[in-house]
């Protein structure tokens, strides 16, 4: 029986890089033309967001339910900050905001074949081993800001070990949020990492919960209220990844 499971699971497995590479290949010529300019970047968000996340969350049996305590005004810029536990942490992302926005995210996935090549066009990438990489991010960044953009940042700073229930955060999106006073909306994944998990064999169908709070306003602190801001917002993830697993 535990061989036929593992079978099984293997297949989804497979299958979840196929939902991941197949739309990106048919629209390939459209992506490509989207993601050339950065006034057209918005009409390469939609096709993200409307049709290759909805193709992958629900070909995986993966049913997004989002919760709200405020919505999120259109062609306001923000900064948006989730738990990070699986790779359907992306496509939830793009299912809770209608205005478009760019991860910031680690250069190693622009390798992965088909989705790093648009990965590393129309994301901010960075090594975190260079100094440099990492300054560079905030001019990139600005630049997505003053086109009306906003950014989003999973603030772990990669997929933290399975048994870590939500790791330290790191300070960058909240040095992004107070240089350009952008307000920071938390984002709290409950479910993904029981859904698709870092773990080959394990994985399930079902509902996955995210809960957008309300936005934490950055007008008028300064550098020095950097602790202070995260700390306020890892809390609100924590109390309501608390409060998920309850249920």
């Amino acid at each position: 029986m535990n061989f036929i499971k593992a079978f099984l699971v293997l297949i989804w497995r497979i299958w979840f890089y196929l939902l991941v590479a197949v739309p990106i290949i048919v629209l390939f010529p459209i992506l490509l033309i989207f993601s050339s300019k950065e006034k057209w970047y918005p009409k390469f968000f939609w096709l993200a967001r409307n049709i290759w996340a909805n193709i992958i969350l629900y070909g995986m049996g993966v049913f997004p339910k989002i919760y709200r305590e405020q919505k999120m005004t259109f062609g306001k810029s923000c900064m948006l900050v989730g738990n990070h536990t699986s790779m359907l942490d992306i496509m939830m992302m793009l299912k809770v905001s209608k205005t478009p926005f760019v991860f910031v995210g680690k250069k190693e996935l622009s390798k992965i074949p088909v989705f790093g090549f648009f990965y590393k066009r129309v994301c901010i990438l960075v090594d975190r081993t260079d100094s440099k990489s990492r300054s560079a991010v905030y001019k990139r960044a600005q630049e997505r800001l003053d086109s009306g953009l906003s950014i989003c940042i999973f603030p772990e700073g990669g997929v933290p070990e399975e048994d870590v229930f939500l790791d330290n955060f790191k300070d960058g999106a909240f040095r992004l949020a107070l240089q350009y006073q952008i307000p920071i909306v938390p984002v709290t994944f409950a479910d993904n990492k029981q859904r698709f998990p870092y773990t080959f064999f394990n994985g399930s169908l079902g509902i996955s919960r995210a809960k957008v709070h309300s936005a934490i306003e950055t007008k008028g602190l300064e550098s020095n209220d950097k602790v202070k801001l995260k700390n306020e917002t890892r809390t609100v993830i924590l109390n309501q990844l608390q409060e998920f697993h309850k249920k």
